[in-house]
């Protein structure tokens, strides 16, 4: 195991333990492709299955999986209209399982996540039976200030730019604090405790994935 491997493990056996004393269920994976098959074995064939926009999903492969396996898929992405996707959106949050990542999440077992539209934060606060959560120990910090600096200045930009949005972030790379309609942090989550303790599943990985 390399050096930079071996820190992850040990960073992450601690994280997982102030993780599971906030009430989450936590595990560590050195790859993803560990992940993706933790993943689906926590979701049993049947479910109805939904996620956020996140790209460590698609990294992973986890959405074709699901849409070729024996789930009752929920994708907004499959909406042919802005209501056909704002309803898709609503139904997720009703669904047995509801996928994301993490825009950062503190040594101490807190995650930060900030959002436009919210659909996304939304679930993750009530509405699915349960909630996994897929994060890459790049994304781990030190304190809740550095989370929420790595939301704001780093995750959110890096989105901006993919999702082509017109704000100051997109076009300089840091956060302007702006009110652009095009925003896409109208609300910050912080997340620092699991209730009902279990509904959410923290796999950590200590392959570098998503943003």
């Amino acid at each position: 195991m390399n050096p930079i491997d071996e820190r992850n493990a040990r960073l992450a056996k601690n994280v997982v333990e102030h993780l599971k004393a906030r009430h989450f269920d936590a595990y560590y994976c050195q790859t993803g492709e560990e992940a993706k098959k933790l993943v689906l074995a926590l979701v049993p064939e049947g479910s109805s299955v939904s996620w956020g926009g996140s790209v460590t999903l698609r990294q992973l492969g986890l959405t074709d999986a699901f849409h070729a396996g024996k789930y009752d898929v929920i994708d907004r992405d499959l909406g042919k209209t802005p209501e056909e996707t704002f309803d898709l959106h609503r139904k997720a949050l009703l669904a047995d399982f509801f996928l994301t990542s993490t825009n950062a999440l503190t040594q101490d077992g807190i995650l930060v996540n900030i959002d436009g539209r919210c659909n996304r934060i939304a679930a993750m606060c009530f509405g699915p039976k349960e909630v996994i959560v897929l994060c890459s120990m790049q994304k781990v910090t030190a304190t809740l200030e550095d989370a929420i600096a790595r939301a704001r200045n780093y995750a959110a930009p890096v989105n901006a730019v993919r999702l082509n949005t017109k704000t100051p972030c997109a076009i300089n790379g840091s956060c302007a604090n702006c009110k652009s309609p095009d925003s896409i942090c109208s609300q910050i989550l912080i997340t620092r405790l699991c209730k009902p303790a279990g509904r959410m599943k923290i796999i950590l990985i200590g392959e570098a994935l998503g943003y």
